[in-house]
């Protein structure tokens, strides 16, 4: 059978599949798109490109083209990023590749993730050639990630802000980004609002004898375990918030430890702040960890915590561990700012202010001692289980592309 009009999907990605919005977002999106009948393709950047053994493939029917070095370089546990003078060259080499490749790839329509400057050039390039182009955005580029210097944050600044004109149409993962986009198109393209989920097919729930095993193995089997899984990266996480809640609410509650499961630049900073804080005996570092196992740790977890500030920052996303973990079953404490209310509903005792320690503090303490309210978190979250799926997203996803 013959492939009908409209159902060739490229998505044009300026970082890897394994990068937290290509596992949680971008990656889920493809293999759904291909159930439904599409061909899609990905073309993206990869953090470790001339490591990689192979740069293209097939996986789960969706074909997957590493073209170029992404921004930023990930060995293991650590990121590192490039000198001012390097990142122009790395830039402008994975910029060509990824418009080249985009370019060669037949498609009925190309959705960018990221308003971003190398996408931003793809994006003109492709409406030149009259290609139709979507653009996906996921985050607040200019506030929210780490720059050398003040010029690079003031150029991803302009392309964000002007990124929304240059093509046919817009998706949104925040009511927060909706409006900022809207404000930018003035009606001119259609805004669509599809937030994120968690992807069931990788977080399945996981036998009680495996998450025992784990925690006896990390010497959790009579402790509360808080975890934070995620980025160690204080440019856009506060996890210098997350260390000072934690330091009240261990005094309190001292069976509590910390666990902290991800990689990121600021290993190293945040290892030397735990230690200069003396609560290095209730503070796990994990390091990162395989996405396909992440469940384990989320199932081991007694809560799970989304350090927040009021900013763009945390407006600005749709938290994937916050889906993750209550689709898991695991309660989450998290600041009061941006969608997170719609995600936890009428349970509110999840919230707190955004940036207050004491308060994420005494939250962590009260449901480590208050187990009526901590069971009825678990049970709302059984309850709520298919809402935080990504099958509930991929239908809004089919929706935009046969209507635009």
């Amino acid at each position: 059978m013959g492939v009908c009009p409209r159902k060739r999907i490229t998505l044009v990605l300026t970082q890897s599949l394994d990068c937290p919005s290509g596992v949680g977002r971008y990656w889920p999106l493809a293999r759904g798109l291909v159930r439904c009948g599409y061909h899609v393709t990905v073309v993206a950047l990869h953090p470790a490109f001339y490591e990689l053994a192979q740069r293209a493939t097939v996986r789960e029917g969706v074909t997957v083209c590493y073209v170029g070095q992404m921004h930023v370089r990930k060995q293991g546990a650590r990121k590192t990023y490039f000198s001012p003078a390097g990142l122009l060259w790395v830039a402008a080499v994975a910029t060509l590749r990824l418009t080249w490749a985009a370019l060669n790839t037949p498609s009925d329509l190309y959705h960018l993730g990221k308003a971003q400057p190398m996408n931003g050039i793809v994006a003109c390039v492709l409406r030149l050639v009259g290609r139709r182009v979507l653009l996906d955005c996921d985050d607040a580029e200019a506030a929210s990630n780490r720059f050398g210097a003040k010029w690079q944050e003031q150029i991803v600044g302009w392309f964000e802000d002007r990124m929304p004109r240059w093509v046919s149409g817009v998706t949104v993962n925040t009511r927060f980004l909706q409006q900022r986009v809207e404000a930018v198109v003035r009606g001119s393209r259609p805004v669509w609002l599809i937030p994120n989920a968690a992807d069931a097919n990788r977080l399945q729930v996981p036998e009680t004898e495996v998450v025992s095993e784990l925690r006896d193995r990390l010497g959790l089997a009579d402790r509360y375990v808080v975890a934070y899984i995620g980025s160690l990266e204080l440019a856009n996480h506060p996890l210098d918030l997350l260390l000072e809640s934690f330091a009240i609410a261990v005094q309190r509650a001292p069976r509590s430890v910390l666990l902290l499961v991800g990689g990121g630049s600021d290993l190293d900073l945040l290892q030397r702040r735990v230690m200069e804080m003396g609560i290095q005996e209730s503070v796990c570092f994990v390091g990162r960890v395989d996405p396909n196992e992440v469940a384990v740790y989320y199932a081991l977890a007694d809560v799970t915590v989304d350090p927040v500030l009021d900013d763009d920052t945390a407006r600005a996303r749709s938290p994937l561990k916050l889906y993750e973990s209550l689709m898991i079953g695991t309660p989450v404490v998290t600041g009061d700012v941006g969608d997170r209310r719609y995600v936890v509903g009428d349970e509110d005792v999840m919230l707190v202010p955004a940036g207050d320690a004491q308060a994420f503090a005494e939250r962590l303490v009260r449901l480590s001692e208050d187990d009526a309210t901590y069971r009825r978190l678990r049970e709302w979250a059984g309850k709520h289980h298919a809402q935080f799926r990504w099958e509930s997203r991929l239908d809004q996803f089919v929706d935009v592309y046969e209507h635009t």
